[in-house]
């Protein structure tokens, strides 16, 4: 059996700090027992690379979110002996998941891994952006003082109306968060409607159309998964159904987005403000657009690498689920129903679309 894993490269800090369970050095506890071989690198772009040459005599593939492999319908078609496919972290949209069902192949993840972790990051995000933090340091960093220049753009959350597109295990969670703030409204847009006592417990009011959710709110989050239903989602018509100035927080996946579309509308000033950690294509080309995207005064780029879910100590619970996940499947054993997005020839969720 072999045991293929793509995970990033830590280099020094990973060498300084043993709890960065997902890297190349550290890798993640459980990969090898008896009987198998296992691969950890961090090489997956092209034909000669790691993933693609080892993925067609791989039994089991282990990558993350943060620095996937994307394992595509021409490679699964190619990986005669795969059976199991493990996301340490939550989100598998790197995998053709449909490709996945109709090979049999069973796709795992931690689910419940990264909640918290994520849903304080998206607050983190929501005040960053609506209190216009990052062009304050900038300007500190920078030696002047101009408290003008950025108060001008600087507002408080309170009284505002919030909403989060998709109220699962982490929409629901920055909802719970939001709470003390006292926001003027909690807008939630999903499929499912939440019970009415959780909609109470969070203030939440549940919006069944996109265009009329997103033109309520003065600050817009993203916590859907990636799939048909949601891919380029945020796109030039339903930004411009945005309050003019609004604040939008996607730490889901950049291709929810349309990359070109956001950096004209902040550019425009139709957003305030555009917030993250999730890109179309990760690592993020040098070039891409957000990167450097501005508003008019010069603000509201929020933007980071992928590592909102992947704090140390959710780098502790996604390991811990990846080696549980591995060893029910050496040893034989039923896996956690909730891990499971495919199991052996159908799907065994709808968080990726209704099916």
């Amino acid at each position: 059996m072999k045991v293929l894993a793509i995970l990033y490269n830590g280099f020094n800090a990973a060498v300084k700090e043993p709890r960065l369970l997902g890297t190349v050095e550290n890798k993640i506890n459980g990969l090898h027992r008896e009987g198998t071989s296992s691969l950890v690198s961090s090489d997956k772009e092209g034909p000669n690379s790691d993933f693609e040459k080892h993925i067609v005599d791989a039994e089991v593939l282990i990558t993350t979110p943060f620095h996937p492999g994307y394992l595509t319908r021409e490679l699964i078609e190619k990986a005669k002996n795969l059976k199991l496919c493990v996301t340490a972290g939550v989100g598998s949209d790197h995998v053709d998941l449909n490709a996945a069902v109709d090979h049999k192949i069973q796709v795992l993840e931690v689910t419940g891994s990264n909640v918290v972790s994520v849903a304080e990051h998206v607050v983190m995000n929501m005040l960053t952006l609506v209190r216009n933090f990052i062009p304050a340091h900038e300007m500190i960093e920078r030696g002047d003082w101009q408290v003008s220049d950025v108060a001008r753009n600087a507002f408080d959350l309170e009284g505002k109306v919030i909403g989060t597109i998709g109220a699962g295990r982490i929409g629901y969670r920055v909802l719970e968060r939001l709470v003390p703030f006292d926001c003027k409204e909690h807008l939630y847009y999903d499929y499912a409607k939440l019970p009415v006592e959780r909609e109470q417990a969070v203030k939440a009011r549940k919006v069944d159309d996109i265009e009329d959710f997103v033109s309520q709110c003065d600050v817009v989050t993203v916590n859907a998964p990636l799939h048909e239903g949601t891919r380029g989602l945020i796109n030039e018509k339903l930004l411009s159904k945005f309050k003019p100035g609004a604040w939008l927080v996607n730490t889901a996946r950049g291709a929810i987005c349309d990359a070109d579309a956001v950096a004209a509308a902040l550019k425009s000033g139709q957003l305030r403000g555009y917030a993250g950690d999730v890109w179309n294509v990760q690592p993020a080309p040098k070039d891409h657009p957000w990167r450097t995207m501005k508003n008019p005064l010069g603000g509201g780029n929020g933007m980071t690498p992928h590592y909102s879910g992947t704090t140390l100590d959710a780098q502790a619970r996604y390991a811990a689920g990846t080696k549980a996940i591995l060893e029910n499947y050496f040893e034989g054993r039923e896996q956690e129903p909730a891990d499971v997005i495919v199991g052996v020839g159908a799907w065994a969720t709808k968080s990726y679309g209704q099916r």
